[in-house]
């Protein structure tokens, strides 16, 4: 038990130190042998982890981004909101709000918000967990069901919303195209209730 904490403590320092020298100098000039002698780990035990920092990175967004959905799905829990198209907009505004606090987090994320939810990382993490939480795919699906909306397909609707969130906003944060986040926000949940809307 003690051995599986020690691998699991050098993992997480491996990745802390990795984003932290990222996000502070960029992924090309970050070398494997910065990330581990920061960490004060042997080069050998990168290895035992990660395949190249590539890799690293990846893990990094998708596990960033599904930190994100994940505190915004806490906080829709304490709010009593039974609409799914108000549930969704609840968690995307939440979502952008903490991006628009975090630049950096924003920029390393990139356009990539929908490994929060989708990659093969997250989807480990929900196997591995041992209380199997309710995520927003688990939330959108059963919403859908529940609330008999017919969608065409459920899945491909989540994810053209939250690649839609997702490009959109890293411009409208980051560069205020086409118009600052605030201004722009109205315009993008009217988008996701039509998408969200039952077909007629």
């Amino acid at each position: 038990m003690e051995k599986e904490e020690n691998k699991k403590e050098k993992e997480e320092k491996l990745l802390n130190t990795a984003f932290k020298l990222f996000t502070e100098k960029g992924i090309k000039d970050t070398s494997i042998q910065e990330i581990v002698d920061n960490a004060e780990v042997a080069k050998g035990t990168f290895y035992l982890y990660f395949k190249d920092k590539y890799e690293i990175r990846d893990i990094l967004i998708a596990k960033k981004s599904h930190k994100l959905f994940h505190e915004a799905l806490e906080e829709l829990r304490k709010n009593y909101i039974t609409n799914l198209a108000d549930q969704v907009i609840f968690i995307i505004n939440h979502v952008i709000n903490e991006l628009i606090k975090a630049p950096t987090l924003l920029k390393f994320i990139s356009k990539n918000l929908s490994w929060g939810i989708y990659s093969q990382t997250v989807i480990k993490i929900y196997e591995e967990s041992e209380k199997k939480e309710d995520g927003v795919y688990q939330l959108f699906l059963k919403g859908v069901n529940e609330k008999k909306i017919k969608l065409k397909n459920p899945e491909v609707t989540l994810f053209m919303i939250i690649e839609l969130v997702s490009s959109t906003c890293f411009n409208s944060i980051l560069y205020q195209e086409p118009l600052p986040i605030e201004e722009y926000k109205p315009y993008l949940y009217e988008t996701i209730r039509t998408l969200i809307q039952a077909e007629k």
